[in-house]
Order: C-alpha cells, then sequence, then structure tokens
C-alpha cells in the first residue's frame, strides 16, 4: 500500500516538471526523488519503540534552586531518551496521578515535590504496590511538621522512602565525595568506589535507615567530604556522622536520589537575575548513576 501512495507522489512529481527539461534530466530527477522518498519511507517505518515510557511530574514554583534543576532535568533527559531509546514526557499536572493516565507509564519521576491531594496519593501508592517504578530527587522526600510541607502521609515517608522527616542539611550547596555501599545493584555496577558529585545541598533525616530491613542504601557521604558545607551557620556544615544519599525500598521498583538542588547566585555577586551556579548533571559519574538507575527501573524485571 505504502509503495502505491509513493508511485501515485512520483508520477504527481514528474507531471510538475518543465517540458524544457530532457528526457534524461526529467528521469534523474524521478530517480533521485525516489531515492529520498523510499528511504525516508524505510527509516520511518524501521523506527523502533520506545523501550519504555517514562513521565516526570514537577511543580517548579518554589525554591530557584530547584527551579534550575527541573529546568536542566528537562534538557538532559529528553537527551538521554532519544540515547538509550526510551520515551520521556513531563507534566506540572498533577491530576494526572491517576490509574488511567499512570498506566500508560512504565516510569514515574518526582523531580522537585510530591502530591498533596488525597486522590493523588492513593493514585500512586496503588500505582508502586502493583508494579510502577519511581524515581524521586531531592525535595520530593522532604517534609517537616510544622511546615508548608508537613509530614501527612505516613506510607511515603516512613513505609515507602522509610527516612521520616527532614531534619537539616549542609549549607552552602557543595560537592561531596560519595561512597557506592552497594556495588551489585544495576544503578551502581558501573560506578567507582567513590566519587565526586555534583554541588547540592544535602539532607539529613529522623529515621536511621541503617536499621530499615526494607532499605538498600546504595550510597552515602564518604567521610573524606567532611567538612561538608560552608555555612556561615556552623550547624549546616558536618563534620561526621553517616549519611545515606541515595536509596532503594527492596519492597517496591523505586529509587530516591537526594540530588537536586543547584547553586544560585541568591546573593546577586553577579547579576540581579539568581543565576544558576553549578548543574546536577556536570558530574559523569553521577549521570551514571542515574541513567543506569533509569535504565533499571524501566527494565519491566520485578
Amino acid at each position: 500500500m505504502a509503495a502505491s501512495r509513493s508511485m501515485v507522489s512520483i508520477r504527481h512529481f514528474t507531471s510538475k516538471l518543465n517540458p524544457m527539461i530532457t528526457p534524461i534530466q526529467t528521469a534523474m530527477r524521478v530517480l533521485a526523488f525516489g531515492a529520498v522518498y523510499f528511504s525516508s519511507w524505510s527509516l520511518e517505518a524501521q523506527s523502533p519503540a520506545p523501550k519504555f515510557k517514562v513521565v516526570a511530574f514537577y511543580t517548579g514554583k518554589n525554591d530557584q534552586a530547584h527551579i534550575s534543576f527541573v529546568k536542566e532535568a528537562n534538557k538532559w533527559f529528553p537527551e538521554m531518551a532519544v540515547q538509550y531509546h526510551f520515551a520521556y514526557e513531563a507534566t506540572t499536572n498533577w491530576n494526572n496521578l491517576n490509574a488511567g493516565f499512570l498506566s500508560q507509564y512504565q516510569v514515574v519521576l518526582f523531580l522537585d515535590t510530591r502530591p498533596e491531594v488525597p486522590a493523588q496519593r492513593q493514585a500512586f501508592q496503588k500505582y508502586m504496590e502493583q508494579g510502577g517504578a519511581w524515581m524521586g530527587f531531592h525535595f520530593a522526600g522532604f517534609a517537616l511538621t510544622p511546615s508548608e510541607v508537613p509530614q501527612n502521609w505516613d506510607w511515603y515517608h516512613n513505609q515507602f522512602l522509610g527516612s521520616g522527616q527532614y531534619v537539616g542539611n549542609t549549607w552552602r550547596p557543595t560537592s561531596a565525595v560519595l561512597r557506592v555501599e552497594d556495588t551489585n545493584h544495576p544503578a551502581t555496577r558501573r560506578l567507582p568506589e567513590t566519587f565526586k558529585s555534583s554541588p547540592n545541598e544535602w539532607y539529613r533525616w529522623t529515621n536511621d535507615l541503617r536499621t530499615n530491613s526494607d532499605i538498600k542504601i546504595l550510597l552515602s557521604i564518604d567521610p573524606a567530604s567532611f567538612p561538608l558545607g560552608t555555612g556561615p551557620k556552623q550547624y549546616e556544615i558536618w563534620h561526621s556522622g553517616y549519611y545515606p544519599v541515595v536509596w532503594t525500598n527492596q519492597k517496591f521498583k523505586m529509587i530516591y536520589m537526594n540530588m537536586g538542588h543547584n547553586d544560585m547566585d541568591y546573593e546577586h555577586k553577579f547579576d540581579n537575575t539568581n543565576k544558576t551556579l553549578s548543574s546536577t548533571f556536570n558530574s559523569e559519574s553521577q549521570n551514571r548513576l542515574i541513567i543506569d538507575g533509569l535504565l533499571w527501573l524501566g527494565d519491566g524485571k520485578k
């Protein structure tokens, strides 16, 4: 059928040729047109379907550092989608967090926050319990009571993430030396034992993930990072302690990554635009962690 339509197109093409053109020139033009047409048709026909589909939810309205991360994430992931043959979409419409919409996607990302509406939360929990996959970044794990983002979703923060509430963070956003805790996980197999991260604001939590048998810690802050942070508040500079930054809950197909807070020119030292001073995606090893984690989430295996 396609070949028949193409021949019609070629006949239409030849009928429009200048009558002053010689038969040889006509034949050459027809052959050239046919070669281009059939080549493009063949490429389209052979274009592989995506291996899996990803949808990223985000808000992009609060902290400038989170907004900066979201913008670069929505550039970086489509580039990776082309390279690794998956489909990527992003939306600010959290009402799409429903069973019908989620059924179209194998992986869900939370780039900068969490759902707040009970129906959305219930749909996400059901999606995960039925075998869906999830990757969350930085503020997607945040909860603090009292605050604008209170800990009012026990399943998500205590069972799914396991981390509980936010306790504190380093400041300013700085690079850290990260240590791979589990070298056998698909997200970490290609990583060196330690590597330098992109600058980030690092969180600590109420719950000790080491005591949770469901949680597998994949990466933590290596002691070589200390002191971590520059202050000026002394409690925002870490001098010791154990801080997991990437982990998975073995009851679900999920990965949480504490990365996702770029350094910003809040003080307007350079201009008045809140200029981005760092990128979450400028560490080769960290990028490998993210993409290998995503490919694991999308592989369809339990």
